[in-house]
């Protein structure tokens, strides 16, 4: 905070705008870029025990080769929403190994939200019973044709971590449950579940078969579950209203 020289700077309650869309266009350019990148770099550390600025800062890092004063000010709001909360932290408890740990994970996407290249942006959060164990905020990597395939090529991310993360469980001997995807896209849950390729599905298709396989296995399940209780939202879009009520699910505080 000294570098910024913001030790003293009103604390604010979210670090993005609801509904904000940054772009490399519009703004002019940040006068001192070295100091924009040191201070970007600093915020990803931060997000190793803050996942709630994931989204946050994933965001505003996208603009390190060319900052400007809009993604400045976008890095100043995270700055004063950290000192606000600078108590805050993930908190592990200690559990029972006498039974099955619960594995679950969210998953979302905000399809073409990216206004300079319409890519979509996917997050997810894992947990291992009541402790958050693993989560990300990225943009994808291709232009989905629609926010059924932005959905699920997200799915096929989390489902090969979950994957990883049973292998790792099996190594150690730790007991778990069949991992459960849960996703508010009815139309993504109902591709999980049909054997049917679809034509329109076909550009997806090593997709499809990876998650279908895992679904037909029963090596993990995929359920529905309403937005309002979609914990990943808060890794792939700015909140506004619903940020605090994300931000206080998770094991967070």
């Amino acid at each position: 905070m000294a570098k910024t020289k913001m030790d003293e700077s009103n604390p604010i309650s979210s670090p993005m705008v609801g509904g904000c869309k940054l772009t490399k266009f519009g703004s002019e350019d940040f006068p001192d870029p070295t100091l924009h990148r040191s201070i970007f770099g600093a915020l990803q550390y931060a997000t190793i025990t803050r996942p709630e600025i994931s989204f946050s800062v994933n965001k505003v890092c996208q603009f390190m080769s060319e900052p400007s004063e809009q993604h400045w000010l976008a890095a100043k709001r995270i700055l004063r929403y950290l000192i606000s909360t600078v108590s805050w932290g993930l908190h592990f408890q200690s559990a029972s190994l006498r039974h099955p740990f619960p594995l679950h994970a969210y998953y979302d996407a905000d399809w073409v939200s990216d206004p300079d290249d319409r890519r979509s942006t996917s997050g997810a959060a894992i947990f291992l019973g009541p402790e958050l164990i693993s989560w990300w905020s990225k943009k994808q990597s291709v232009v989905a044709r629609s926010s059924t395939e932005a959905e699920y090529r997200s799915m096929a991310l989390i489902a090969a971590e979950v994957t990883c993360i049973q292998s790792l469980l099996s190594e150690l001997q730790v007991a778990y449950t069949t991992p459960i995807i849960l996703c508010d896209n009815t139309s993504t849950v109902s591709l999980a579940h049909n054997p049917v390729l679809h034509s329109r599905a076909k550009h997806m298709e090593l997709d499809l078969f990876f998650v279908r396989e895992k679904v037909l296995t029963k090596q993990l399940n995929v359920v529905h579950v309403p937005a309002m209780d979609q914990l990943a939202d808060i890794l792939t879009k700015a909140l506004s209203p619903s940020f605090l009520s994300f931000r206080s699910n998770p094991s967070s505080e």
